[in-house]
């Protein structure tokens, strides 16, 4: 046998390890072995019959709960099992909160404090209403795209759809009583970041490890950030192929764009906002890597994700009205998803991984495509062409170099926008009726 979530052995007692049975209390209990060594082996106690005396009340004092403490002998040895069952309300260990979590205890603190209280509140950090906000101070764009949402999944009925802005944060669970809960704020205020630090993403290109070449940011309800998201994205960051099927004129992206926006839905859906910190998109050359503070449900490891699973969002309330919307499913298929589309785009899988600081999805290129050249080189060669053809057409179109240069219209944009970065180009002028101004022409 080996220490589990349930089981610890220590060889002697020390009041210090009133912290593991306060772990047991807060997760799912267990039992603490006094006398048994690391691999679980029976080496016996010397003051079994005054533990027997003094454990009951220390647990009782100090942590305020009642176990059950039991000697137990084998082999002329004494040894004493502690159960500790699992409690519905927070114990505290001198105003500490230890949890149990695999074969480790850990103090909570900050954020993860505040969701294990919340939880054992029977809320999420989600649900918590706001004083202050009322439905007037929302977003009306957002609740648009909400409703023109729903009304083509069909999620939710119609007569709802077409109540006004209070009556459908109602019916959505989006108050409690009379404040909206932190999920209302979120999805449909204008800017979230007036109450929650961080609520926001950020993407970056980074051409080396420590070399970022440009970045964006991305602020607005969650649901502008998803669409202003995934636009920078298959736009500005991602460069798209042109291939010809036949007399159709193909884009492929070096990555499908469904399995993008899943792993983009999924950090905004599973954040832990209370962290203040951002979700991160990083992008180079070699692959696309999605980050958000976040966490696993309890007891659950990568391999749960791997494989048919529930849904256990980490905000309920927001993933329902990312539901409603059309925008996610409801049947924790949202990782398959990924994997099948990578899959069917010749894709490696991509890798999951989870730490105490967040959930990371990394998308890798194919190191086999034939019908994608690689992106930095073609980069190159298309940008030098555009900056050429505006010297002889001052006046050319986007439309028009993509078509002469046998690009996407957005890989065009996306070269132009990093022209101008970089000072090459100008534009002068309007849209319509202006030119471009060649500034530094490039070997």
């Amino acid at each position: 046998m080996s220490e589990s979530q349930n089981i610890e052995w220590k060889s002697t007692w020390r009041d210090e390890y009133l912290k593991w049975i306060c772990g047991f209390a807060n997760a799912n209990g267990g039992r603490l072995e006094i006398g048994k060594d690391d691999n679980g082996n029976l080496v016996g106690l010397d003051d079994s019959k005054k533990l027997m005396e003094d454990l009951p009340n220390k647990i009782k004092d100090i942590l305020g709960i009642v176990v059950e403490v039991n000697l137990h002998t084998e082999k002329d040895k004494d040894w004493i099992c502690i159960e500790v069952e699992p409690h519905p309300y927070p114990v505290s260990y001198k105003g500490q909160y230890h949890f149990r979590s695999g074969s480790t205890k850990q103090e909570l603190k900050g954020s993860a404090l505040d969701g294990f209280l919340l939880k054992k509140q029977g809320k999420r950090w989600d649900s918590v209403p706001v004083p202050g906000v009322t439905t007037k101070d929302l977003s009306p764009a957002a609740f648009d795209y909400f409703r023109k949402k729903a009304t083509q999944t069909q999620r939710l009925d119609k007569a709802v759809l077409q109540e006004d802005d209070h009556t459908l944060i109602d019916k959505l669970h989006l108050k409690e009583k009379t404040y909206l809960k932190r999920a209302a704020i979120l999805l449909f205020h204008p800017e979230p970041e007036q109450f929650f630090t961080g609520a926001y993403i950020k993407i970056g290109y980074f051409r080396t490890e420590d070399d970022l070449r440009f970045q964006d940011e991305v602020h607005g309800s969650l649901f502008e950030q998803v669409e202003k998201a995934i636009d920078l994205l298959m736009s500005k960051y991602l460069e798209a192929a042109i291939r010809y099927a036949g007399i159709n004129r193909v884009e492929e992206y070096p990555y499908p764009e469904a399995a993008i926006r899943e792993a983009l839905l999924n950090a905004i859906a599973h954040k832990d906002y209370g962290s203040g910190n951002p979700i991160q998109i990083k992008v180079s050359d070699h692959g696309i890597i999605f980050w958000n503070a976040g966490q696993l449900p309890e007891a659950w490891t990568i391999d749960n994700l791997l494989k048919e699973h529930p849904s256990i969002p980490f905000n309920p309330d927001i993933a329902t009205a990312f539901f409603r919307a059309g925008l996610i499913e409801a049947w924790g298929r949202g990782t398959l998803k990924i994997l099948r589309e990578c899959q069917n785009a010749g894709l490696p899988a991509p890798i999951f991984s989870y730490d105490p600081s967040g959930f990371r999805v990394e998308f890798q290129k194919s190191s086999v495509k034939s019908s994608v050249k690689s992106s930095v080189k073609s980069s190159v060669k298309s940008s030098v062409k555009i900056v050429e053809l505006m010297l002889a057409n001052r006046s050319i179109t986007i439309p028009e170099l993509a078509e002469m240069l046998n690009l996407s219209t957005r890989t065009i944009e996306k070269q132009i926008v990093n022209l101008k970065e970089n000072k090459i180009i100008e534009r002068i002028g309007p849209d319509k009726g202006g030119y471009w101004e060649v500034l530094d022409a490039p070997d």
